[in-house]
C-alpha cells in the first residue's frame, strides 16, 4: 500500500521523531549516553560531592514514593526535556524559516527511509503516459529509473532540438517533474510554458533549462543529474541513448514515413518502426538499471512514438529479456488514431513482440476494465475507440491479463489514466507474482 503519512499516522509533532523507520531512535540514545557521561565527568571534576548529594535527595525521595513511580516521574521528565531540546536545536540547524512546518520534514524522513527500501522499478516509454505512471510509483519507492525515448522531433523539443543539435528535452522534463515534489514551486516553474514572446513562445522553461545545462555540461545525461539534482527528485531519469535518433515507419500500403510527429499524421497501418541511424546504442546506465531491476513496467502510452522507439536501441531488448525482473505492460485505454487505429489489446502486446524480435519481454499486460457511463464525443470525431480486451487472442501468447479499473473520474466523459490506480495496480500484481 502507498505510504500516506498523514492518513496512517495520527500522532502530535513531538511524539512522530519516535516513529519506527525514521531511524534516529538510536541517535538519541547515544546522546542520551554521551551527555550522561559528561554531566558525570564534570560531577568527578567537582570532587563528586554532586553526585552524593543527587543521590541522597533521591533516596530521601524514595522513602515517600514507590522506587518505580519515582523512577518512572524521572524517566518522563528527563525524556521530554531531552527530546524538546534535541528536536528544537536540529529544527534550528535546518533553519525552519524555509520548511513548511515539523510535520512536513517528518513526512519527507519517514518516506525517505520507508521508500528507500522499496523494490528497484524501471519504467520504460515517453510522452504523458511514462510521467503519469512515474507521479503514482514514486509512492511505492524511491529507486526509480525511467527510460525516456529521444525520438520526438515536435513542438518546442523539435525547434530545440533543431536549432541546437541536442536530444529531444520535452518527455524527459515531464519525466523529472513527475518525480519531484507536486507541491514545489521550483516543479511548476520546470513546467511552465511561455504563452507569448518572440522566440518564447510556445518552450517550456524546463526544456530551456536543460538545453543551456546541456551546453554547460557537454551532454544531455550530465544535463538531466543537475535538473534532478535541483528538484530532488526520487529516482533517476535516462534518455534511452545519446544518439541522435530519429524514427521512420514503414506502412502495410509500402509507404515509408520519416520523423516521429508526421508518423501519425500518414494514417494508416503500421507495419515496421525503425530508426535512423539503423543502430542507436542504448546508454550503459540504463542497460545497468534493466539488469537490476525487480520490475521493469512498458507503456502506457503511444504505442509507435512512445513506448516501441526505447525497444528499437541496441542492448535494451536483450537486456529486458535476460533481466530476472517481473516485466509488464501498461496498454493504453483508448485507441490512437494513426498509431493504433482499432487495435485490440492482442494488437498491442503482439506489436511489442514483433519490434523485440519475438524475445520474452512481458510476463503480464495491464487492462482497463471499466468506461465512464458516457464517452466524451470527441473520441468517436477523431476515431479513437475503447481498446478491447480479446481473450481469445491474448491466451495463445501466453501474457497474463491483469485487470483492473485504471481510470480517473471525469464528468466530461474523457478517459485517462488514473496514476494513483495504475502505480497499485502494477504493483500488487509485482507483489502477488513475487509470492509464486
Amino acid at each position: 500500500m502507498a505510504f500516506n503519512f498523514k492518513d496512517n499516522v495520527d500522532v502530535k509533532k513531538e511524539v512522530g521523531w519516535l516513529l519506527p523507520g525514521l531511524e534516529v531512535k538510536r541517535w538519541f540514545f547515544l546522546i542520551f549516553l554521551g551527555s550522561i557521561m559528561i554531566v558525570l565527568g564534570f560531577m568527578v571534576l567537582a570532587n563528586v560531592r554532586p553526585i552524593y548529594l543527587t543521590l541522597e535527595l533521591i533516596r530521601k525521595a524514595a522513602l515517600v514514593l514507590p522506587s518505580n513511580v519515582l523512577a518512572a516521574i524521572f524517566i518522563l521528565i528527563g525524556s521530554i526535556i531531552f527530546f524538546k531540546g534535541w528536536q528544537k536545536t536540529t529544527l534550528s540547524i535546518m533553519d525552519m524559516d524555509s520548511i513548511k512546518g515539523n510535520s512536513k520534514i517528518l513526512e519527507k524522513l519517514y518516506r525517505r527511509r520507508k521508500l528507500n527500501k522499496g523494490a528497484k522499478v524501471v519504467a520504460i516509454g515517453g510522452g504523458t503516459g511514462l510521467s503519469m505512471l512515474l507521479r503514482g510509483i514514486k509512492k511505492y519507492t524511491n529507486n526509480i529509473t525511467a527510460i525516456v525515448t529521444v525520438g520526438d522531433d515536435g513542438g518546442s523539443s523539435g525547434r530545440l532540438r533543431e536549432e541546437m543539435g541536442i536530444l529531444p528535452p520535452g518527455d524527459i522534463r515531464n519525466c523529472i517533474a513527475a518525480l519531484g515534489d507536486d507541491e514545489d514551486l521550483i516543479t511548476e516553474l520546470f513546467q511552465y510554458r511561455f504563452k507569448n514572446g518572440e522566440g518564447l513562445e510556445g518552450h517550456s522553461f524546463g526544456n530551456l533549462f536543460l538545453t543551456a545545462l546541456c551546453s554547460i555540461t557537454g551532454d544531455m545525461v550530465s544535463a538531466v543529474k543537475e535538473s534532478s539534482n535541483v528538484l530532488n527528485i526520487r529516482g533517476v531519469v535516462l534518455p534511452a541513448t545519446l544518439d541522435d535518433m530519429k524514427l521512420g515507419a514503414e506502412f502495410e500500403d509500402g509507404r515509408v514515413i520519416h520523423g516521429e510527429s508526421n508518423i501519425p499524421e500518414a494514417r494508416g497501418q503500421i507495419k515496421q518502426l525503425f530508426t535512423e541511424p539503423a543502430i542507436c546504442k542504448a546508454l550503459p546506465e540504463a542497460i545497468n538499471a534493466i539488469k537490476e531491476a525487480d520490475l521493469i513496467i512498458l507503456g502506457p502510452g503511444s504505442l509507435y512514438t512512445s513506448v516501441i522507439p526505447n525497444l528499437l536501441v541496441s542492448g535494451i531488448v536483450e537486456a529486458i529479456e535476460k533481466a530476472s525482473a517481473k516485466k509488464i505492460y501498461v496498454c493504453n485505454i483508448m485507441t490512437q488514431p494513426g498509431e493504433t487505429t482499432d487495435y485490440t489489446v492482442a494488437s498491442h502486446v503482439n506489436a511489442l513482440i514483433k519490434h523485440a524480435k519475438g524475445k520474452h519481454i512481458i510476463d503480464a499486460v495491464l487492462v482497463n476494465n471499466s468506461l465512464p457511463d458516457k464517452i466524451s464525443d470527441g473520441y468517436a470525431k477523431n476515431g479513437s475507440i475503447p481498446v478491447r480486451l480479446d481473450m481469445e487472442n491474448i491466451s495463445p501468447i501466453g501474457i497474463e491479463v491483469v485487470s483492473q479499473k485504471l481510470i480517473q473520474e471525469n464528468k466530461d466523459g474523457l478517459v485517462r489514466h488514473s496514476s494513483n490506480r495504475v502505480a497499485r495496480a502494477v504493483y500488487y500484481w509485482y507483489k502477488k507474482a513475487c509470492k509464486k
